[in-house]
């Protein structure tokens, strides 16, 4: 008979001598998620990785590589901003009419599609159509997913089985803010090739997407099969409180792509060139990989109205900070960029603060159902939002215009957003509907 000494036959878990092996907070959090809706946590790391592997370089592309004019560049980049944030409400909708499985397989296949013409086209009209496709593919696969996580995460809460759902949304965040600093790595390292491989590379990343959805996400029934496809629209455009929150939360989408618009003119002000942006968005990525749970379990310590207001409110001081700076005299050399990295903590402080929690919010306000058409709205709000305050901004960031002027500018938006969001939380408009 062999002998099993009690050390041998212990469980390594109930073995007190056994010490313990540290993992991130973060790391902890999604291994205890369900399978389900770890996979789609995770799906929104993948997503940014193929993402930022090609688009961040397509200008330099289409410019260089293409010989296309500057005017056409900007034609082609606000195309393909149109075609995913303008239409997340036809994405929302059809995931609410057909299920989000086969509407986040669809979104995979488009991406897949899209990149494959990016890499092969040698005209304008086909990057034309890869940009439409690559956009209205995120569409399609974005409200699909956010919806399916906001009902799974949902239904856990309120079983009480699992985590806060805005915590379940923090970790989204961390995990897309992974995706968003892995994806350039892995792209400059394949534009060392050319430009080609790396729209192949990141085709192929969605297909290993695709497949994993086909593979592991169920496939619910559709809650609202059957039903006309304007139906959801019309339910969330009579949900009076949602629109006014939608309304007033559209600016934090404005402020945040100020990173790629009045960011980059504050450090050619400051600076004379750009040379300091990587190392600024890294900034905002460790912040958010490092603190996000954190911050939004003291954001739910306080209350949501409080914390998306806060929110807004350190949005706002973010531009009102680079505005005063350009109000006064020169700083010293060693000063110059104290604007830039004010802007950048405060900007993703006020994100850490509003969006997880705004993101539980939207299926509280939505009754727990139409979820797809809700989140649908919500980004292309904030997409007419971007499209329209960019242009304008755009237009303030004008030599002749004086320099402040666009920052203080900016600077009302989030306060406008915050009036209105706090004036919704003072009369209980935040309060969860009853679920349907």
């Amino acid at each position: 008979m062999v002998k099993i000494s009690p050390r041998t036959a212990a469980s390594p878990d109930l073995d007190p001598v056994r010490p313990r092996r540290w993992r991130p907070r973060q790391i902890t959090q999604l291994a205890a998620l369900p399978p389900v809706m770890r996979l789609l946590v995770l799906t929104q790391l993948a997503f940014n990785v193929g993402f930022y592997m090609v688009l961040p370089y397509l200008a330099t592309h289409l410019a260089e590589d293409l010989g296309l004019a500057a005017a056409m560049v900007g034609l082609v980049l606000g195309l393909r901003t149109f075609s995913q944030q303008g239409l997340f409400v036809v994405g929302g909708a059809l995931a609410d009419r057909y299920g989000p499985k086969p509407v986040v397989l669809a979104g995979c296949a488009l991406r897949v599609l899209g990149f494959v013409l990016l890499g092969l086209a040698g005209s304008a009209t086909g990057v034309i159509a890869g940009a439409l496709l690559t956009g209205f593919a995120a569409a399609l696969f974005s409200p699909a997913v956010e919806s399916s996580l906001a009902r799974e995460a949902g239904e856990r809460e309120r079983s009480g089985e699992g985590p806060a759902r805005s915590e379940v949304f923090a970790l989204f965040a961390v995990s897309g803010q992974v995706g968003t600093v892995t994806g350039p790595l892995v792209g400059t390292a394949l534009l060392l090739v050319d430009f080609r491989l790396a729209c192949m590379v990141a085709a192929f990343a969605f297909v290993l997407v695709g497949l994993a959805h086909l593979r592991w996400l169920p496939r619910r029934p559709a809650a609202h099969a059957g039903e006309p496809l304007l139906a959801g629209w019309s339910e969330v455009l009579a949900n009076r409180r949602f629109l006014a929150f939608a309304a007033g939360y559209s600016g934090w989408l404005l402020c945040y792509n100020q990173l790629y618009l009045a960011l980059p003119d504050e450090l050619r002000r400051a600076t004379g060139g750009q040379s300091a942006l990587g190392w600024l968005f890294v900034l905002s990525s460790v912040m958010v990989i490092g603190g996000q749970l954190r911050i939004t379990g003291w954001a739910r310590s306080i209350g949501r109205g409080r914390a998306i207001v806060l929110g807004f409110s350190l949005m706002a001081l973010a531009f009102a900070a680079v505005g005063v700076a350009r109000l006064l005299p020169d700083p010293p050399s060693w000063a110059v960029l104290v604007p830039a990295v004010a802007m950048v903590v405060l900007l993703t402080l006020g994100e850490m603060l509003a969006v997880p929690v705004a993101q539980d919010l939207v299926p509280r306000l939505a009754g727990e159902r139409r979820l797809g058409a809700y989140f649908g709205v919500l980004s292309s709000a904030g997409g007419v939002a971007v499209l329209i305050g960019s242009t304008a901004v755009g237009a303030l960031l004008d030599p002749s215009v004086p320099a402040a002027v666009p920052f203080f500018v900016l600077a009302a938006v989030p306060v406008a957003g915050a009036l209105v969001l706090a004036t919704l939380a003072r009369r209980g408009a935040l309060a969860p509907a009853t679920p349907a």
